[in-house]
């Protein structure tokens, strides 16, 4: 979840462990033969590791939960969780590892798993991903186990202990770093004599929430056999980064060093994909333009990306590459529309969206974008709205509804 003052921050994360494990073997290059890259394709969501985490009893469960900040009913039973690494493929399609999350009910009897996917929000320190902290993250997918669903949460393409650096908002990145998951989870659940229903239930917070409605799409087109799309919860997602979330960030609507954060990042990893500027002074103003690029390489954290940026786009962009931002053509334009499109198609279940009118991070309006797109395509997607709450308060507020939420669909 993303967070970058210390107030806020507090309520929705532990720390982060001590040190991130040395990345895993097999991440691609630009010397992959075509037969590694058709071998890589072939092989998604392979399981390449599993190491356990925890065993926790049912009250250890609920204690976890509640530490996090949910206020929700006492866990069901005990949970298993362990880090999974996985074979997937990179925003060029060339074979590399992911690693992830998967938590288990500990004891649920003979009945097939309903899963629940959980899609984290922003962070730029890999060291923070599901599958490596003991955070709200983590929680998160505990808060589902304990209630009987199998739970998975990727750490994405770059965080956790995968190889690279993140591509941030690259939607079919996130994408097929979390369906691929699903895949390798059938072999978790089975080591463990579980076996999954086939029922997503699917669900994501900020950058996670934007991820969460590509997953589901990806989901109700059939690319991941074996599993179907039973309900979309997103919260609290940047859907509408063009329309909503840059003209509140240039507008002082949004906390100025969380737009800072966020843009800088999305600059910097979009940059890797596609070349956006010859050289970082194109884009930054002195004297970032001698930091940003290395402040996410997944080994900063957020406090110490959040306290080297300014707190305005103003002063972090030049005013050239500003106007670019605001006006963007050719890549830069289509890298955009690919991330604004989430939203822009008709899903064949339930779909509850949740935001907070006092998110200054995420505007809104991205939440009443998405709605109106989703009422577009004939779906109608009702807001469940937190109120005064800030942007992670959105999500404290938001899960407990969204598990009672799921229950009720999963037949519970």
């Amino acid at each position: 979840m993303p967070k970058h003052q210390s107030h806020r921050r507090t309520a929705l994360r532990l720390s982060a462990a001590a040190a991130v494990l040395c990345l895993t073997a097999g991440a691609g290059s630009a010397t992959a033969t075509a037969a590694d890259l058709g071998a890589g394709r072939a092989h998604r969501g392979t399981v390449v590791s599993v190491t356990p985490l925890a065993l926790l009893d049912a009250q250890q469960a609920t204690t976890s939960v509640r530490d996090a900040g949910f206020v929700t009913p006492a866990e069901q039973g005990g949970v298993e969780l362990e880090r999974v690494v996985y074979r997937t493929v990179t925003p060029e399609g060339w074979p590399t590892t992911a690693s992830g999350l998967v938590a288990l009910p500990h004891d649920p009897g003979p009945r097939a798993l309903t899963t629940v996917e959980y899609a984290h929000g922003t962070m730029a320190y890999r060291g923070e991903a599901p599958s490596v902290a003991d955070g709200p993250n983590r929680a998160a997918a505990v808060m589902f186990a304990g209630d009987g669903f199998a739970a998975v949460a990727p750490d994405y393409l770059g965080l956790g202990v995968g190889p690279g650096t993140h591509p941030y908002l690259d939607a079919p990145s996130e994408t097929t770093a979390s369906t691929d998951l699903l895949v390798a989870a059938r072999e978790v659940e089975a080591r463990h004599g579980m076996r999954a229903d086939g029922r997503v239930l699917v669900t994501g917070f900020s950058e996670g929430g934007a991820a969460a409605m590509s997953i589901g799409r990806a989901l109700q087109h059939g690319q991941v056999p074996g599993y179907r799309l039973t309900a979309l919860a997103p919260v609290s997602g940047p859907y509408d980064l063009m329309g909503s979330e840059l003209p509140a960030a240039l507008g002082g609507q949004l906390l100025g060093t969380e737009a800072a954060f966020y843009a800088a990042d999305l600059v910097v990893a979009w940059n890797r994909l596609h070349p956006l500027y010859g050289s970082p002074a194109e884009a930054f103003q002195a004297p970032y333009d001698r930091t940003v690029t290395d402040l996410f390489d997944g080994e900063h954290t957020d406090e110490q990306v959040a306290a080297a940026l300014p707190d305005s786009l103003q002063q972090l962009f030049t005013p050239a590459f500003l106007r670019q931002l605001q006006h963007p053509t050719g890549k830069f334009a289509q890298m955009f529309r690919v991330a604004d499109s989430v939203c822009q198609w008709a899903p064949q279940v339930p779909v509850q969206l949740y935001d907070a009118d006092g998110d200054r991070d995420v505007a809104p309006t991205n939440t009443l974008g998405c709605k109106a797109q989703l009422a577009g395509a004939g779906v109608d997607a009702p807001v469940v709205d937190a109120g005064a709450a800030d942007h992670n308060g959105s999500a404290l507020a938001s899960y407990p509804l969204i598990r009672t939420w799921f229950d009720t669909l999963a037949g519970r």
